[in-house]
């Protein structure tokens, strides 16, 4: 099987700015090319953090209220020291929470969820950025058709991994949503097929109706 990287679903060419680079240009910047943040890059093109419109807003939050009506807001020390910030550098959240162009988009996924992010600055084996990947673009796989889900589970799954026939299993795929049906020869097979198409790049959900013809004592080697 063939999972869509990083790199190929990343934006490369990056809109970002410099540790000096002031609170008004950033806000410019964001306004003007319809993003919600932009990475910090040292000399070297090194992501140095991000600045987001949350860290922006903090400058307007950290003011009391004009009216009175509301209680003087409470920060931690980093916060109210971001929120008087009026470049790049003490505006932004850092370190940046960077990627690999060659990872699947699991791992680039499992990394945003962990860290609580929205998006992942790429950087090469250097360090330096070379795109960014959000989860908009973690979701275009999603957009796959059906037909190519399909015929990668015919193809790849049980014909070049499994050595199945691929006439034995009928496979339906409507909207993402696999169907397997029909009799495969060992006990163990059902799960392994099961488990392997859930691993396909577009795939929401697998439901396995599959049958089998003799029992086995271990599970079947995947063909290399």
């Amino acid at each position: 099987m063939r999972h869509r990287i990083v790199g190929e679903l990343m934006t490369s060419a990056v809109v970002h700015v410099r540790p000096d680079t002031g609170f008004k240009e950033i806000v410019r910047l964001l306004a003007e090319h319809d993003i919600t943040s932009v990475p910090v890059l040292d000399e070297q093109d090194r992501p140095l953090g991000l600045v987001s419109e949350a860290d922006l807003l903090l400058n307007e939050a950290s003011r009391e209220d004009p009216a009175g009506l509301l209680p003087t807001p409470r920060l931690s020390a980093p916060d109210r020291a971001r929120s008087h910030a009026t470049t790049a550098e003490g505006l932004m959240t850092s370190p940046a929470v960077c990627a690999r162009p060659e990872w699947t988009v699991v791992e680039a996924a499992r990394v945003m969820r962990h860290k609580g992010v929205k998006r992942l600055v790429v950087t090469d084996e250097a360090g330096r950025l070379i795109g960014v990947v959000s989860r908009a673009d973690l979701l275009r796989v999603f957009l796959r058709h059906d037909q190519a889900i399909r015929g990668e589970i015919r193809g790849d799954i049980l014909s070049r991994t499994l050595g199945i026939a691929p006439d034995s299993v009928d496979v339906q795929v409507h909207d993402g949503q696999v169907t397997l049906s029909g009799t495969v020869e060992h006990r163990s097979l059902p799960a392994v097929v099961e488990r392997l198409c859930r691993g396909v790049d577009g795939v929401i959900a697998v439901t396995g109706r599959l049958d089998h013809r003799a029992g086995d004592t271990a599970t079947p080697q995947l063909a290399g």
